[in-house]
């Protein structure tokens, strides 16, 4: 059985809305609105995809002015000074790009490939998806980490994972919660896969759930010194 046409409908609603905050930030950053940390290019566009208008007033408010066209449109060295809460934001949303990025590939790649574990498609997309999480998670990070305090490759990626795994995990687990939970008790007779955009839309939805179970680990890691405010 699948999902209801009304809810299918809704889907697309808010995947064509994630997808609009998507490129209105793009254009954005093409416009001239480059940023200061280059990955952070990747990480508004793709915060939008899942949190739709949310992230374009979050980069508005904390992405845009750490652009180099705006700084210089406004005559000031410097972005502005943000409280706490904004970096942990900016954090979160590094570190949710990544796990994005990697869900993403790896929903994909499962499906094409027809894998199961246990019987279980949705199984093998865990397993995947919280593998290729961390994979581009710590590149994220490395991205970030890496110019900032000139490390090599090599003391880059230790950085990089001492400062992410706790926060990679902590998605991961808010994430993968919600499509059990979606999957085993909500609608466990729909056949919801990723060719639905259900499916997709309560991706959207487990980011966002991801989103808060990360927050307290960005809180840890960053109070202790860990991981860089953002």
């Amino acid at each position: 059985m699948g999902a209801p046409t009304w809810l299918e409908a809704v889907a697309w609603v808010l995947l064509a809305g994630g997808v609009v905050s998507a490129a209105a930030i793009g254009a954005d950053v093409a416009r001239g609105y480059r940023q200061h940390m280059a990955i952070m290019e990747l990480v508004w566009p793709i915060t939008g995809l899942y949190a739709g208008p949310l992230a374009v007033l979050a980069y508005a408010r904390w992405g845009r002015p750490k652009s180099m066209r705006w700084q210089h449109e406004h005559g000031v060295d410097g972005p502005p000074e943000k409280p706490f809460w904004a970096s942990v934001l900016t954090g979160v949303s590094h570190c949710g790009a990544g796990c994005t990025l990697g869900d993403g590939v790896a929903i994909v790649a499962v499906f094409a490939l027809g894998l199961s574990v246990a019987g279980q498609e949705i199984f093998a997309e865990w397993i995947a998806s919280f593998v290729l999480a961390l994979a581009a998670g710590i590149w994220f990070q490395y991205r970030a980490i890496a110019p900032m305090q000139g490390l090599g490759v090599k003391d880059g990626l230790v950085a990089a994972a001492k400062a992410d795994v706790l926060s990679l995990t902590a998605f991961e687990v808010g994430m993968i919660a919600w499509m059990a939970l979606v999957h085993f008790v909500l609608v466990p007779g729909w056949d919801l896969r990723p060719d639905s955009p259900v499916y997709w839309a309560s991706m959207q939805v487990a980011m966002l759930i991801g989103f808060a179970t990360a927050w307290p680990a960005n809180v840890l890691l960053i109070r202790r010194g860990i991981k860089e405010a953002m």
